[in-house]
């Protein structure tokens, strides 16, 4: 009798490993998938800020290499001065585009000892410092545009700080490829718990029935990106055409800890 009961009791002894080995099993298979969905999550996230990044500064210094292309044309032969001073903007915007791409492929592939050339010179990530730079060179080709600082200036956590240049940047861009003349106004307002971002620009008004300027195909993609962006930080963008004329692009980002 004895011997029975121990018979019995090794055979459900196996069967309670051998339940367990298969739980072990489908437990480790769940997080195998798991960890394979969080990967390709991951993988998506990561194309999109790529495709937004590329979309940021392929952008704008190409249509500025257009429209400087286009003004050194017209005026090659009649002021030879002129047009060289469009050919040596087209080249800085080329070099601007450069820089930054190679910031981005650096990021994208490391140095091969795991360095970081983050602090390299050459390759800075732009931020509202060197709005500056980004208004003059709109301005030289063609949009005229003034800023307005308001509140105390101060430094930035390095994502918002890029994400409101590009901002900037992106409305910019888009008034000087779809508009036709016309003028900028950026206002940045350094809130106690905010920053706010606004660029208005001008155009024909919708009251005198003048027709919307033809969007590029993709156009609007790079705002349809940076609202995502800004929703990162717990933030909006509202981006409309203007009833006076023109766009108006603006944005809050909310300051932790201000």
């Amino acid at each position: 009798m004895a011997g029975l009961a121990a018979a019995v009791l090794a055979v459900e002894l196996a069967r309670t490993r051998r339940r367990h080995r298969d739980a072990l099993g489908d437990r480790g298979w769940l997080l195998e998938r798991e960890r394979a969905t969080a990967a390709r999550r991951a993988v998506a996230v990561e194309r999109a800020r790529i495709a937004r990044e590329l979309h940021d500064i392929v952008s704008h210094n190409v249509s500025l290499m257009v429209v400087q292309a286009s003004a050194a044309r017209e005026v090659l032969a009649s002021r030879p001065d002129e047009a060289g001073t469009a050919l040596a903007a087209i080249e800085t915007a080329g070099r601007d585009a450069m820089t930054e791409l190679r910031h981005l492929l650096g990021v994208l592939a490391p140095a091969a000892d795991g360095s970081d050339d983050a602090d390299d010179p050459l390759a800075p990530q732009p931020g509202l410092d060197r709005l500056g730079e980004l208004v003059d060179r709109i301005a030289f080709a063609g949009l005229p545009t003034e800023v307005r600082l308001s509140g105390e200036p101060r430094p930035l956590p390095g994502g918002i700080d890029v994400t409101a240049y590009r901002i900037v940047q992106e409305a910019l861009t888009n008034a000087l490829k779809h508009g036709s003349g016309g003028k900028a106004e950026i206002m940045i307002r350094y809130a106690e718990r905010a920053l706010r971002v606004e660029v208005l620009t001008t155009g024909p008004s919708v009251l005198t029935g003048a027709p919307p300027p033809s969007p590029s195909p993709g156009a609007g993609r790079g705002l349809a990106g940076l609202r995502e962006r800004v929703a990162v930080y717990g933030g909006t963008l509202d981006a409309r055409r203007r009833l006076g004329g023109g766009y108006r692009v603006r944005a809050r980002i909310p300051l932790e800890g201000s």
